[in-house]
């Protein structure tokens, strides 16, 4: 399966309502975790079996926690059991269909 995720805190204090160092956290804990993973500006998108990606997203939820009252968490999955690698094969599919119009 593919998750894709964002997770951010609430209440932090900050006056510019930065978020990046709690951001930080939970993409530390993900990349330390060794599923395939990728993130962008808004979301991070992370690689495996259902228990495997679910408890690295509450590790990563968790470790947001302490920067903020609250912590809001947005999730995407699609589950296509029997098939791995799909964070890039899902990306060259779309490239190759794009190059396929010219």
């Amino acid at each position: 399966m593919i998750v894709a995720f964002s997770v951010a805190p609430s209440g932090t204090g900050n006056a510019d309502g930065s978020v990046h160092d709690a951001v930080a956290a939970a993409v530390r804990i993900v990349r330390e975790s060794g599923l395939p993973n990728r993130t962008s500006s808004m979301f991070t998108e992370i690689e495996g079996e259902w228990d495997e990606v679910f408890a690295v997203v509450k590790a990563a939820t968790e470790a947001v926690g302490a920067y903020g009252s609250r912590v809001s968490l947005v999730l995407k999955a699609d589950i296509r059991p029997g098939y791995t690698g799909e964070l890039d094969g899902k990306l060259e599919r779309l490239e190759q269909a794009l190059s396929n119009e010219d």
